[in-house]
Protein backbone atom coordinates (compact mmCIF):
# COMPACT_ATOMS: atom_id res chain seq x y z
CA UNK A 1 0.00 0.00 0.00
CA UNK A 2 1.66 3.48 -1.46
CA UNK A 3 0.26 6.69 0.31
CA UNK A 4 -1.61 8.65 -2.08
CA UNK A 5 -5.83 9.17 -3.19
CA UNK A 6 -5.30 6.44 -5.85
CA UNK A 7 -4.17 3.69 -3.25
CA UNK A 8 -6.91 5.31 -0.60
CA UNK A 9 -9.42 4.23 -3.04
CA UNK A 10 -8.65 0.03 -2.24
CA UNK A 11 -10.15 0.70 1.29
CA UNK A 12 -10.23 -2.65 1.80
CA UNK A 13 -6.83 -3.28 1.85
CA UNK A 14 -6.45 -0.92 4.15
CA UNK A 15 -9.02 -1.42 6.35
CA UNK A 16 -7.97 -5.65 6.55
CA UNK A 17 -4.48 -4.23 7.56
CA UNK A 18 -6.14 -2.45 10.25
CA UNK A 19 -5.95 1.52 9.38
CA UNK A 20 -8.43 3.87 10.47
CA UNK A 21 -9.55 5.85 7.23
CA UNK A 22 -10.74 9.34 6.72
CA UNK A 23 -14.63 9.28 6.99
CA UNK A 24 -15.32 12.23 4.91
CA UNK A 25 -15.39 13.22 1.57
CA UNK A 26 -11.95 14.37 0.85
CA UNK A 27 -12.25 16.01 -2.32
CA UNK A 28 -15.08 17.96 -1.19
CA UNK A 29 -13.67 19.38 1.50
CA UNK A 30 -10.65 20.03 0.24
CA UNK A 31 -12.88 22.38 -2.27
CA UNK A 32 -14.39 23.84 0.71
CA UNK A 33 -11.16 24.97 2.13
CA UNK A 34 -9.82 26.45 -1.16
CA UNK A 35 -12.75 28.90 -1.20
CA UNK A 36 -13.30 29.78 2.22
CA UNK A 37 -10.13 28.80 4.72
CA UNK A 38 -10.63 28.65 8.46
CA UNK A 39 -7.48 27.66 9.67
CA UNK A 40 -3.65 27.99 8.23
CA UNK A 41 -0.97 26.53 10.24
CA UNK A 42 3.08 27.30 9.67
CA UNK A 43 5.31 24.62 10.65
CA UNK A 44 5.02 21.13 8.96
CA UNK A 45 6.45 18.93 11.19
CA UNK A 46 5.57 16.13 13.33
CA UNK A 47 3.85 17.77 16.15
CA UNK A 48 1.01 19.13 13.68
CA UNK A 49 0.63 15.72 11.88
CA UNK A 50 -0.13 13.87 14.86
CA UNK A 51 -1.70 16.57 16.98
CA UNK A 52 -3.79 19.18 15.21
CA UNK A 53 -4.03 17.39 12.17
CA UNK A 54 -5.56 14.62 14.03
CA UNK A 55 -7.79 16.70 16.18
CA UNK A 56 -9.54 17.89 12.71
CA UNK A 57 -9.79 15.05 11.21
CA UNK A 58 -12.03 14.17 14.33
CA UNK A 59 -14.19 16.68 13.50
CA UNK A 60 -14.26 16.28 10.07
CA UNK A 61 -15.22 12.54 10.33
CA UNK A 62 -17.62 13.47 12.87
CA UNK A 63 -19.41 15.78 10.65
CA UNK A 64 -18.74 18.71 12.72
CA UNK A 65 -16.36 20.42 10.41
CA UNK A 66 -16.39 20.52 6.59
CA UNK A 67 -12.77 22.49 6.43
CA UNK A 68 -9.48 21.51 6.51
CA UNK A 69 -6.17 22.79 7.60
CA UNK A 70 -3.42 24.92 4.79
CA UNK A 71 -0.02 23.63 6.10
CA UNK A 72 3.10 26.26 5.24
CA UNK A 73 6.14 25.58 5.19
CA UNK A 74 9.57 24.61 3.65
CA UNK A 75 11.21 21.92 1.91
CA UNK A 76 8.86 19.04 3.66
CA UNK A 77 6.15 20.35 1.74
CA UNK A 78 7.44 19.29 -1.31
CA UNK A 79 9.40 15.83 -0.53
CA UNK A 80 6.44 14.81 2.36
CA UNK A 81 3.06 16.13 1.72
CA UNK A 82 2.91 17.05 -1.90
CA UNK A 83 4.81 13.98 -2.82
CA UNK A 84 1.80 11.64 -1.20
CA UNK A 85 -1.48 13.97 -2.04
CA UNK A 86 -1.05 15.80 1.20
CA UNK A 87 -1.65 12.29 3.29
CA UNK A 88 -0.22 11.33 6.11
CA UNK A 89 -0.04 8.59 8.60
CA UNK A 90 -0.68 8.52 12.19
CA UNK A 91 0.74 6.18 13.98
CA UNK A 92 -0.19 6.26 17.94
CA UNK A 93 2.35 4.55 20.09
CA UNK A 94 0.48 2.71 23.23
CA UNK A 95 1.82 1.90 26.42
CA UNK A 96 0.98 -2.05 26.22
CA UNK A 97 3.28 -1.83 23.28
CA UNK A 98 0.37 -1.72 20.38
CA UNK A 99 0.28 0.49 17.48
CA UNK A 100 -2.87 2.09 16.23
CA UNK A 101 -2.66 3.23 12.70
CA UNK A 102 -4.59 6.17 11.12
CA UNK A 103 -4.55 7.63 7.60
CA UNK A 104 -4.94 11.82 8.01
CA UNK A 105 -6.67 13.54 5.05
CA UNK A 106 -7.66 16.91 7.51
CA UNK A 107 -4.55 18.66 5.56
CA UNK A 108 -6.44 20.52 2.27
CA UNK A 109 -3.23 22.11 0.78
CA UNK A 110 0.05 22.78 1.85
CA UNK A 111 2.46 25.85 0.51
CA UNK A 112 5.86 26.53 0.52
CA UNK A 113 6.85 30.00 2.51
CA UNK A 114 9.03 31.38 -0.20
CA UNK A 115 8.03 35.20 -1.43
CA UNK A 116 9.95 34.13 -4.64
CA UNK A 117 7.62 31.13 -5.61
CA UNK A 118 5.23 33.24 -7.16
CA UNK A 119 2.32 30.57 -7.40
CA UNK A 120 2.88 29.45 -3.87
CA UNK A 121 3.60 33.60 -2.17
CA UNK A 122 0.04 34.69 -4.79
CA UNK A 123 -1.88 31.97 -2.98
CA UNK A 124 -1.13 32.76 0.50
CA UNK A 125 -1.92 36.73 -0.09
CA UNK A 126 -4.98 35.37 -1.07
CA UNK A 127 -5.99 33.20 1.90
CA UNK A 128 -4.84 36.05 4.03
CA UNK A 129 -6.68 38.44 2.37
CA UNK A 130 -10.18 36.17 2.71
CA UNK A 131 -12.68 37.05 5.24
CA UNK A 132 -13.13 33.37 6.37
CA UNK A 133 -9.88 32.84 7.70
CA UNK A 134 -10.19 32.95 11.27
CA UNK A 135 -6.60 31.08 12.75
CA UNK A 136 -2.92 31.31 11.92
CA UNK A 137 -1.38 28.65 14.01
CA UNK A 138 2.86 28.36 14.53
CA UNK A 139 4.63 25.03 15.10
CA UNK A 140 7.67 26.63 14.22
CA UNK A 141 10.46 25.71 17.44
CA UNK A 142 11.68 27.98 19.98
CA UNK A 143 14.24 28.92 17.56
CA UNK A 144 11.86 29.86 14.81
CA UNK A 145 11.15 33.25 16.56
CA UNK A 146 14.18 34.83 17.51
CA UNK A 147 15.06 37.70 14.95
CA UNK A 148 19.01 38.20 16.45
CA UNK A 149 21.81 36.55 16.68
CA UNK A 150 24.16 35.54 19.71
CA UNK A 151 25.62 38.71 20.01
CA UNK A 152 21.53 40.51 20.52
CA UNK A 153 22.12 41.98 16.86
CA UNK A 154 19.77 41.45 14.29
CA UNK A 155 20.10 38.83 11.58
CA UNK A 156 21.09 39.95 7.77
CA UNK A 157 17.74 39.01 6.09
CA UNK A 158 16.20 40.72 8.99
CA UNK A 159 17.93 43.68 8.89
CA UNK A 160 17.12 44.29 5.03
CA UNK A 161 13.23 43.05 5.60
CA UNK A 162 13.25 45.91 8.53
CA UNK A 163 14.59 48.44 5.94
CA UNK A 164 12.73 47.20 3.05
CA UNK A 165 9.42 46.76 4.03
CA UNK A 166 7.11 44.18 3.18
CA UNK A 167 7.56 44.12 -0.76
CA UNK A 168 9.88 41.02 -1.22
CA UNK A 169 10.47 39.80 2.25
CA UNK A 170 13.09 37.05 2.91
CA UNK A 171 13.14 36.66 6.71
CA UNK A 172 10.43 34.28 8.08
CA UNK A 173 9.03 36.61 10.34
CA UNK A 174 9.39 39.09 7.26
CA UNK A 175 7.29 37.31 4.93
CA UNK A 176 4.70 36.61 7.60
CA UNK A 177 4.45 39.88 8.74
CA UNK A 178 3.42 40.99 4.78
CA UNK A 179 1.13 38.51 4.90
CA UNK A 180 -0.52 39.86 7.84
CA UNK A 181 -0.42 43.37 6.14
CA UNK A 182 -1.79 41.64 3.34
CA UNK A 183 -4.91 41.30 5.14
CA UNK A 184 -4.61 44.82 6.67
CA UNK A 185 -5.09 46.17 3.30
CA UNK A 186 -8.24 44.45 2.81
CA UNK A 187 -10.36 46.11 4.77
CA UNK A 188 -8.25 45.67 8.38
CA UNK A 189 -9.97 42.39 8.60
CA UNK A 190 -9.47 40.62 12.15
CA UNK A 191 -7.75 37.41 12.90
CA UNK A 192 -5.99 35.46 15.77
CA UNK A 193 -1.82 34.67 15.58
CA UNK A 194 -1.69 31.40 17.41
CA UNK A 195 1.62 30.10 18.95
CA UNK A 196 1.33 26.45 19.57
CA UNK A 197 5.32 26.50 20.16
CA UNK A 198 6.46 24.33 23.78
CA UNK A 199 7.49 27.70 24.95
CA UNK A 200 6.27 30.29 27.89
CA UNK A 201 4.15 32.93 27.36
CA UNK A 202 4.52 31.60 23.83
CA UNK A 203 1.96 34.55 22.30
CA UNK A 204 3.78 37.65 23.67
CA UNK A 205 6.76 36.13 21.51
CA UNK A 206 4.68 35.84 18.73
CA UNK A 207 3.76 39.29 18.77
CA UNK A 208 7.25 40.57 19.74
CA UNK A 209 8.26 38.80 16.26
CA UNK A 210 5.81 40.35 14.37
CA UNK A 211 5.38 44.00 16.05
CA UNK A 212 9.01 44.61 15.57
CA UNK A 213 8.43 44.62 11.48
CA UNK A 214 5.30 46.26 12.09
CA UNK A 215 6.78 49.07 13.80
CA UNK A 216 9.95 49.46 11.54
CA UNK A 217 8.20 49.63 8.31
CA UNK A 218 5.31 52.37 10.05
CA UNK A 219 8.25 54.22 11.35
CA UNK A 220 10.07 54.26 8.20
CA UNK A 221 6.65 55.43 6.49
CA UNK A 222 6.72 51.65 4.15
CA UNK A 223 3.24 50.56 5.18
CA UNK A 224 0.11 52.75 6.01
CA UNK A 225 0.71 53.98 9.41
CA UNK A 226 -2.10 52.29 10.77
CA UNK A 227 -0.93 48.99 10.40
CA UNK A 228 0.93 49.16 13.54
CA UNK A 229 -2.23 49.89 15.68
CA UNK A 230 -3.75 46.82 13.63
CA UNK A 231 -1.22 44.82 15.08
CA UNK A 232 -1.40 45.97 18.68
CA UNK A 233 -4.96 46.15 18.95
CA UNK A 234 -6.17 42.66 19.81
CA UNK A 235 -10.08 43.38 18.72
CA UNK A 236 -8.13 43.43 15.13
CA UNK A 237 -4.94 41.17 15.69
CA UNK A 238 -4.99 38.93 18.60
CA UNK A 239 -1.94 36.52 20.15
CA UNK A 240 -3.24 34.17 22.36
CA UNK A 241 -0.81 32.21 24.99
CA UNK A 242 -1.17 28.44 24.91
CA UNK A 243 0.30 25.38 26.58
CA UNK A 244 1.12 22.26 24.38
CA UNK A 245 2.06 18.41 25.17
CA UNK A 246 3.04 15.77 23.19
CA UNK A 247 5.87 13.66 22.25
CA UNK A 248 6.15 12.81 18.91
CA UNK A 249 9.82 11.79 18.66
CA UNK A 250 11.56 10.31 15.47
CA UNK A 251 10.30 7.20 13.87
CA UNK A 252 10.95 3.93 16.01
CA UNK A 253 12.98 1.10 13.99
CA UNK A 254 10.50 -1.08 15.12
CA UNK A 255 7.28 1.42 14.02
CA UNK A 256 8.51 0.82 10.99
CA UNK A 257 8.60 -3.18 11.06
CA UNK A 258 5.04 -3.40 12.16
CA UNK A 259 4.06 -0.62 9.22
CA UNK A 260 5.87 -3.00 6.47
CA UNK A 261 4.50 -6.35 8.20
CA UNK A 262 1.18 -4.60 7.31
CA UNK A 263 1.87 -3.53 4.28
CA UNK A 264 2.45 0.02 4.23
CA UNK A 265 5.03 0.88 2.12
CA UNK A 266 6.23 4.27 2.54
CA UNK A 267 7.99 4.08 5.53
CA UNK A 268 11.88 5.47 4.82
CA UNK A 269 12.95 8.75 5.95
CA UNK A 270 14.00 11.49 3.43
CA UNK A 271 16.63 13.26 4.05
CA UNK A 272 16.38 16.89 3.63
CA UNK A 273 19.25 19.70 2.16
CA UNK A 274 19.23 20.67 5.50
CA UNK A 275 19.83 17.40 7.35
CA UNK A 276 16.50 16.43 8.85
CA UNK A 277 14.63 13.65 8.58
CA UNK A 278 10.98 13.51 7.33
CA UNK A 279 8.99 10.62 7.22
CA UNK A 280 5.66 10.10 5.35
CA UNK A 281 4.44 8.79 8.42
CA UNK A 282 4.62 9.74 11.96
CA UNK A 283 4.55 8.55 15.52
CA UNK A 284 3.99 9.72 18.93
CA UNK A 285 2.34 9.08 22.16
CA UNK A 286 -1.06 8.74 23.10
CA UNK A 287 -0.99 11.33 25.54
CA UNK A 288 -1.93 15.29 24.39
CA UNK A 289 -2.71 18.63 25.63
CA UNK A 290 -3.68 21.68 23.96
CA UNK A 291 -5.16 24.86 26.15
CA UNK A 292 -5.50 27.80 24.45
CA UNK A 293 -5.94 31.68 25.30
CA UNK A 294 -9.89 32.31 24.11
CA UNK A 295 -8.97 35.62 22.67
CA UNK A 296 -10.30 35.09 18.84
CA UNK A 297 -11.29 38.50 17.26
CA UNK A 298 -12.97 36.88 13.85
CA UNK A 299 -14.33 33.81 15.93
CA UNK A 300 -12.47 30.77 15.77
CA UNK A 301 -12.63 26.46 14.96
CA UNK A 302 -14.23 24.71 17.22
CA UNK A 303 -11.66 22.66 17.98
CA UNK A 304 -12.96 22.55 21.94
CA UNK A 305 -15.10 19.40 19.99
CA UNK A 306 -11.70 17.59 19.48
CA UNK A 307 -10.57 18.04 22.70
CA UNK A 308 -8.90 21.58 22.42
CA UNK A 309 -9.61 23.28 25.62
CA UNK A 310 -9.67 26.87 25.53
CA UNK A 311 -9.81 29.26 28.53
CA UNK A 312 -8.08 32.07 30.13
CA UNK A 313 -4.78 33.85 29.99
CA UNK A 314 -3.87 33.15 33.74
CA UNK A 315 -5.07 29.62 33.69
CA UNK A 316 -3.02 29.17 30.61
CA UNK A 317 -0.10 29.86 32.78
CA UNK A 318 -1.01 27.97 35.49
CA UNK A 319 -1.37 24.41 32.98
CA UNK A 320 2.16 25.49 31.99
CA UNK A 321 3.59 25.74 35.13
CA UNK A 322 2.24 22.82 36.22
CA UNK A 323 4.05 21.15 33.66
CA UNK A 324 6.76 22.67 33.53
CA UNK A 325 7.71 23.28 37.06
CA UNK A 326 6.34 20.59 39.00
CA UNK A 327 4.62 17.45 37.12
CA UNK A 328 6.85 16.84 33.91
CA UNK A 329 9.68 18.73 32.92
CA UNK A 330 11.50 18.46 36.18
CA UNK A 331 11.11 14.52 36.84
CA UNK A 332 12.63 14.53 32.70
CA UNK A 333 15.36 16.69 33.87
CA UNK A 334 16.54 14.67 36.75
CA UNK A 335 15.85 11.18 34.58
CA UNK A 336 18.15 12.50 32.09
CA UNK A 337 20.98 13.67 34.40
CA UNK A 338 20.82 10.30 36.68
CA UNK A 339 20.56 8.30 32.94
CA UNK A 340 23.42 9.77 31.61
CA UNK A 341 25.69 8.81 34.51
CA UNK A 342 24.37 5.41 34.86
CA UNK A 343 24.66 4.46 30.96
CA UNK A 344 20.74 4.49 30.00
CA UNK A 345 19.76 5.14 26.98
CA UNK A 346 16.06 5.28 27.02
CA UNK A 347 13.94 7.28 29.15
CA UNK A 348 11.65 4.24 29.47
CA UNK A 349 14.40 1.59 30.36
CA UNK A 350 15.01 4.31 33.40
CA UNK A 351 11.78 3.78 34.66
CA UNK A 352 12.22 0.06 34.99
CA UNK A 353 15.45 0.98 37.39
CA UNK A 354 13.52 0.95 40.61
CA UNK A 355 16.24 3.48 42.10
CA UNK A 356 15.47 6.09 39.35
CA UNK A 357 11.70 5.43 39.39
CA UNK A 358 11.47 5.84 43.02
CA UNK A 359 13.58 9.36 42.86
CA UNK A 360 11.25 10.73 40.45
CA UNK A 361 8.32 9.83 42.36
CA UNK A 362 9.58 11.58 45.62
CA UNK A 363 10.49 14.39 43.77
CA UNK A 364 6.86 14.79 41.79
CA UNK A 365 5.03 13.88 44.60
CA UNK A 366 6.91 14.47 47.93
CA UNK A 367 8.79 17.85 46.93
CA UNK A 368 7.22 19.17 44.03
CA UNK A 369 3.41 18.61 44.71
CA UNK A 370 3.43 20.91 47.80
CA UNK A 371 3.83 23.77 45.79
CA UNK A 372 2.14 22.73 42.85
CA UNK A 373 0.13 25.26 40.66
CA UNK A 374 -3.69 24.30 39.90
CA UNK A 375 -5.09 24.98 37.05
CA UNK A 376 -8.25 23.74 38.10
CA UNK A 377 -8.89 22.54 34.12
CA UNK A 378 -6.47 19.84 34.59
CA UNK A 379 -6.11 17.84 37.88
CA UNK A 380 -2.69 17.63 38.53
CA UNK A 381 -2.77 14.53 40.56
CA UNK A 382 -3.89 12.74 37.27
CA UNK A 383 -1.78 14.40 35.19
CA UNK A 384 1.79 13.62 37.08
CA UNK A 385 -0.14 9.67 37.51
CA UNK A 386 -0.21 9.93 34.13
CA UNK A 387 3.78 10.80 33.10
CA UNK A 388 4.68 8.88 35.81
CA UNK A 389 2.71 5.87 34.75
CA UNK A 390 1.90 5.35 31.06
CA UNK A 391 3.74 8.33 29.28
CA UNK A 392 7.73 7.97 30.71
CA UNK A 393 7.40 4.32 30.63
CA UNK A 394 6.09 4.06 27.29
CA UNK A 395 8.58 1.63 25.18
CA UNK A 396 7.74 3.33 22.30
CA UNK A 397 9.39 6.37 23.19
CA UNK A 398 12.84 6.34 21.67
CA UNK A 399 13.70 9.64 23.83
CA UNK A 400 17.17 9.60 25.31
CA UNK A 401 18.84 11.26 28.94
CA UNK A 402 21.22 12.45 26.48
CA UNK A 403 18.74 14.54 24.27
CA UNK A 404 16.81 15.34 27.30
CA UNK A 405 20.37 16.64 29.34
CA UNK A 406 21.03 19.00 26.22
CA UNK A 407 20.80 22.98 27.20
CA UNK A 408 20.12 21.57 31.18
CA UNK A 409 22.29 24.65 32.45
CA UNK A 410 19.29 27.00 30.97
CA UNK A 411 16.55 24.61 32.39
CA UNK A 412 17.26 24.39 36.01
CA UNK A 413 15.83 27.74 37.20
CA UNK A 414 12.51 26.76 36.27
CA UNK A 415 12.17 23.26 36.64
CA UNK A 416 13.49 23.60 40.22
CA UNK A 417 14.04 27.17 40.96
CA UNK A 418 10.49 28.26 41.18
CA UNK A 419 9.84 25.31 43.66
CA UNK A 420 12.45 26.74 45.18
CA UNK A 421 11.34 30.05 45.49
CA UNK A 422 7.87 28.64 46.50
CA UNK A 423 8.98 26.81 49.66
CA UNK A 424 11.03 29.95 50.54
CA UNK A 425 8.07 32.03 50.30
CA UNK A 426 5.63 29.86 52.05
CA UNK A 427 5.50 30.19 56.10
CA UNK A 428 4.18 26.49 56.48
CA UNK A 429 6.98 25.16 54.26
CA UNK A 430 10.89 25.00 55.12
CA UNK A 431 13.07 24.69 52.02
CA UNK A 432 16.16 22.94 53.58
CA UNK A 433 13.25 20.40 54.12
CA UNK A 434 14.04 19.48 50.50
CA UNK A 435 16.59 16.56 50.07
CA UNK A 436 15.98 15.92 46.48
CA UNK A 437 16.33 18.81 44.28
CA UNK A 438 19.57 19.29 45.80
CA UNK A 439 20.69 15.99 44.78
CA UNK A 440 19.73 16.55 41.45
CA UNK A 441 22.00 19.38 41.01
CA UNK A 442 24.65 18.06 42.75
CA UNK A 443 24.25 14.85 40.45
CA UNK A 444 24.71 17.66 37.57
CA UNK A 445 27.63 19.02 38.75
CA UNK A 446 28.91 15.18 38.97
CA UNK A 447 27.33 14.97 35.51
CA UNK A 448 29.70 18.04 34.41
CA UNK A 449 33.18 15.72 35.23
CA UNK A 450 32.28 13.68 31.85
CA UNK A 451 32.64 10.51 33.59
CA UNK A 452 30.00 8.00 34.33
CA UNK A 453 29.40 5.99 37.64
CA UNK A 454 31.59 3.15 36.10
CA UNK A 455 34.55 6.13 35.87
CA UNK A 456 34.52 5.84 31.83
CA UNK A 457 34.57 8.93 30.24
CA UNK A 458 31.54 10.26 29.19
CA UNK A 459 30.07 12.82 26.52
CA UNK A 460 28.27 15.64 27.46
CA UNK A 461 25.47 16.74 25.75
CA UNK A 462 25.30 20.65 24.20
CA UNK A 463 24.60 23.20 26.77
CA UNK A 464 25.68 27.36 25.82
CA UNK A 465 27.22 26.95 29.46
CA UNK A 466 29.57 24.09 29.30
CA UNK A 467 32.80 26.26 29.18
CA UNK A 468 31.83 28.25 31.84
CA UNK A 469 30.85 25.12 34.38
CA UNK A 470 32.71 22.34 33.17
CA UNK A 471 36.35 24.16 34.19
CA UNK A 472 34.84 24.66 38.15
CA UNK A 473 34.96 20.18 38.35
CA UNK A 474 37.87 19.68 35.39
CA UNK A 475 40.36 19.35 38.31
CA UNK A 476 38.33 16.76 40.54
CA UNK A 477 38.71 12.82 39.82
CA UNK A 478 37.00 9.99 41.39
CA UNK A 479 37.93 9.12 45.06
CA UNK A 480 38.86 12.69 45.60
CA UNK A 481 38.44 13.99 49.28
CA UNK A 482 35.98 16.91 49.86
CA UNK A 483 35.43 19.70 50.67
CA UNK A 484 34.43 21.28 47.35
CA UNK A 485 33.34 24.40 48.26
CA UNK A 486 35.65 26.47 46.26
CA UNK A 487 35.25 24.67 43.31
CA UNK A 488 31.16 24.28 42.79
CA UNK A 489 31.16 27.79 44.80
CA UNK A 490 31.01 29.58 41.32
CA UNK A 491 28.05 27.37 40.11
CA UNK A 492 25.70 26.86 42.68
CA UNK A 493 25.70 30.86 43.66
CA UNK A 494 25.14 31.69 39.95
CA UNK A 495 21.00 32.72 40.37
CA UNK A 496 21.06 32.52 36.44
CA UNK A 497 21.56 28.68 36.01
CA UNK A 498 19.26 28.09 39.26
CA UNK A 499 16.91 30.97 39.76
CA UNK A 500 18.30 31.80 43.71
CA UNK A 501 21.63 31.61 44.66
CA UNK A 502 22.38 28.48 46.34
CA UNK A 503 23.41 29.42 48.91
CA UNK A 504 21.15 32.23 49.88
CA UNK A 505 18.67 29.44 49.66
CA UNK A 506 20.29 27.85 52.49
CA UNK A 507 21.48 24.58 50.08
CA UNK A 508 24.20 25.29 48.60
CA UNK A 509 26.02 23.33 51.14
CA UNK A 510 23.55 20.47 51.52
CA UNK A 511 24.45 20.26 47.59
CA UNK A 512 28.13 20.09 47.84
CA UNK A 513 27.84 17.31 50.45
CA UNK A 514 25.95 15.06 48.51
CA UNK A 515 28.51 15.86 45.36
CA UNK A 516 31.34 14.49 47.99
CA UNK A 517 29.24 11.47 48.23
CA UNK A 518 28.84 11.30 44.85
CA UNK A 519 32.58 11.91 43.33
CA UNK A 520 33.78 8.95 46.47
CA UNK A 521 34.28 6.07 44.54
CA UNK A 522 33.56 4.18 41.32
CA UNK A 523 29.63 2.90 41.58
CA UNK A 524 28.90 5.87 44.40
CA UNK A 525 26.23 7.18 42.28
CA UNK A 526 23.64 4.16 42.17
CA UNK A 527 25.03 3.79 46.14
CA UNK A 528 23.45 7.16 46.66
CA UNK A 529 20.56 6.48 44.71
CA UNK A 530 19.89 3.12 45.83
CA UNK A 531 20.29 4.66 50.02
CA UNK A 532 17.36 7.16 48.87
CA UNK A 533 15.22 3.99 47.94
CA UNK A 534 15.70 2.04 51.55
CA UNK A 535 15.14 5.61 53.56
Amino acid sequence: MKLNLDALKHRDDWVRAGFKLPEFNIEQVRENTKMNPVWIHFGAGNIFRAFMANVQQNLLNAGKSDKGIVVVGGESIETIYQSHDNLTVLVTLKVDGTIEKTVIASIAESLVLDEKNDTNWSRLKEIFANPSLQMVSFTITEKGYKLKGVKDEYLSDVVEDLENGPQSPASYFGQVTALIYERYVHGGLPIALVSMDNMSHNGTRLHEAVSAFAESWAAKGLVDKGFKDYINNSESVSFPWSMIDKITPRPDPSVRKMLKDDGFEDVEDVITSKNSYVSPFVNAEESEYLIIEDIFPNGRPNLEEGGVIFTDRETVDKVEKMKVCTCLNPLHTTLAIFGCLLGYHKISKEMEDTDLKNLVEKIGYNEGFPVVVNPKIIDPKKFIDEVLQVRFPNPFMPDTPQRIATDTSQKLGIRFGETIKAYMARKDLNVTDLELIPLVFAGWCRYLMGIDDNGDKMELSSDPLLQEVVPCVADIALGDKGPFHDQLKPILSNANIFGVNLYEARLGEKVEEYFAELVSEKGAVRKMLRGINHE
